[in-house]
């Protein structure tokens, strides 16, 4: 009888498994043809993407604002595929979105769903708005879901386990996903946090009087340290920076209430039936006993970012789990009854063609005036999570205009110099998204690498330039560049309708620098 069971619930996995590699393929090609169309549309490589890529070329253990697994990632993209497509150099991110889609599948199985359960959760987590856009590009963020979903997994399964080798394994799997979380983006020390509270207020606190708890949190230590050493020997810079963001008014801080309905929001606003569902099926129901710690987690989680203030976006790794709760929650009170499943199956239809309606807002599929046209007829427009002036389209759209305009300018101007000037000349820029452009799509013109005082660029250091003679990329005025410069000219003007504010302005030609900027590099520093 129990070998009959055994091979029926393996049956059952495999079932789950091949659904779910079928939907993490759709989840992929829906990546693939989105960026595929944007780049089509005009949109081309991001901001942080051209930062991400000079991080990739100089790998190291760490940087001022992300550890090394975007560097990392970034710089397989460029060896394997170059930078000038968009769908190839974004595969890496979409891959990792197909894979939470995956997880989504099994974490449907963990709770005890069926492949009716998985499909519905799957493709609630395919037409999520967020994450549409978020592995629309190379980041970390696209992988902070595979990670923390994979220590969600791990954790509902040690609780399940009916053996030690069973336990012994999903703690491994949760120490290495953990630890890789951490190589990937600071969050998830936050997750931890509140996954090991809820831990210890439910009665699924046994789990941890196990030593194989204590293998899972060492394996958190060893994968992580090689981060926390490189903070150490740099005197961690990244608690600098987040200091001074927490500090500034860079970042949008919605009151509670607001906090929680951009929740809604940036996950396509009819999916918090779903979602919502599966919170409170795991706070609530009987059927839920097991996995109450999950249902716990939500709330501290939630109340912890709302008290930091943190962005909006910083929980959406964990809701994987939740669309995931609830399919199991809606089959489970669908059971056999026509018009319940018929419901269900009007939702799904929704879904579809909320993706369809939605995906231009989460991926820059159209041309700007036609996707400003789209917007106003929906009356809907993507709200900022970062504070600046009002702008034609939203950031994460904006940032994609500019930095061919600004290499082929600073080109001309430098190749318009004599070769012996040229030979001492330097670029110095005002923010990282102008330095990688320099760094990156310069390379054809024969541009030297820029240094600037931002983030991981200040750390680089000024390279040798001392001042004598360079191109100034920033949002100074000409009386201000004087007082640090022997002289400076106007040499060329941003104009670009599309582009982010600051990135409007002046372009100059610099000559004898009143202090070296080795002499004052630290006053140079721009950790914001």
């Amino acid at each position: 009888m129990e070998a009959r069971q055994s091979i029926k619930l393996q049956a059952h996995l495999r079932a789950v498994i091949w659904l779910s590699v079928g939907f993490a393929a759709l989840k992929l090609a829906i990546q693939i043809v989105g960026n595929t169309l944007a780049q089509h549309a005009g949109y081309g490589i991001f901001r942080d993407e051209l930062y991400y890529l000079v991080c990739g070329r100089r790998l190291a253990f760490g940087y001022v604002d992300q550890p090394p697994l975007v560097a990392l990632q970034a710089r397989l993209s460029e060896m394997l595929f170059g930078h000038d497509t968009m769908w190839s150099l974004r595969l890496i991110s979409a891959m990792a979105g197909a894979v939470k889609v995956f997880l989504t599948g099994l974490l449907v199985w963990a709770l005890g769903g069926g492949r009716k359960a998985a499909a519905l959760a799957m493709l609630a987590v395919i037409g999520a708005g967020v994450y549409l856009g978020i592995d629309s590009f190379l980041s970390m963020n696209s992988f902070d879901p595979v990670f923390w979903m994979g220590c969600a997994l791990a954790l509902v399964r040690i609780v399940k386990a009916e053996s030690s080798s069973e336990i012994r394994n999903w703690w491994i799997v949760f120490g290495v996903s953990a630890g890789l979380a951490f190589e990937n983006k600071d969050s998830v020390v936050f997750f931890l946090i509140a996954m090991l509270i809820a831990l210890l207020l439910t009665p699924q606190r046994r789990i941890l009087a196990n030593r194989w708890f204590g293998v899972g949190v060492l394996l958190i230590v060893l994968v992580a340290l090689p981060n926390f050493l490189w903070q150490i020997h740099n005197h961690f810079p990244t608690l600098e920076w987040l200091r001074k963001t927490e500090g500034s008014d860079k970042v949008v801080k919605f009151p509670p209430l607001e906090f929680f309905l951009a929740q809604v929001l940036t996950l396509t606003p009819y999916s918090v039936l779903l979602w919502g569902t599966g919170v409170l099926w795991l706070l609530f129901a009987k059927a839920s006993r097991e996995f109450r710690f999950v249902g716990v987690f939500y709330p501290i989680f939630l109340v912890m970012m709302m008290a930091l203030h943190a962005k909006d976006y910083y929980l959406v790794p964990a809701y994987p789990v939740f669309f995931a709760a609830g399919a199991v929650a809606w089959f489970a009170w669908a059971q056999r009854v026509v018009w319940r499943n018929a419901l269900i199956g009007v939702y799904a239809v929704i879904t579809v063609v909320g993706l369809v309606v939605f995906f231009p807002l989460s991926v820059p599929v159209m041309p700007p005036q036609q996707w400003l046209a789209y917007t106003e007829k929906l009356h809907f427009r993507p709200k900022e999570s970062e504070t600046h002036a009002a702008t034609p389209l939203p950031q994460f759209y904006a940032d994609r205009f500019g930095w061919h305009e600004l290499v082929e300018q600073v080109s001309a101007i430098y190749n318009g110099l004599p070769s012996q000037e040229r030979a001492v000349t330097g670029i110095l820029t005002g923010n990282y998204g102008e330095a990688g452009a320099i760094d990156i799509l310069g390379e054809k013109y024969g541009l030297p690498h820029a240094i600037s005082g931002h983030l991981t660029y200040w750390l680089w250091g000024p390279r040798g330039y001392t001042g004598e003679e360079m191109i100034v990329i920033n949002g100074a005025t000409l009386q201000e560049m004087q007082k640090s410069y022997a002289s400076c000219t106007v040499v060329g003007t941003r104009e670009l309708p599309y582009a982010m504010p600051w990135e409007h302005g002046s372009i100059f030609l610099c000559r004898g620098r009143k202090t070296t900027y080795e002499a004052n590099w630290d006053e140079m520093k721009r950790y914001l």
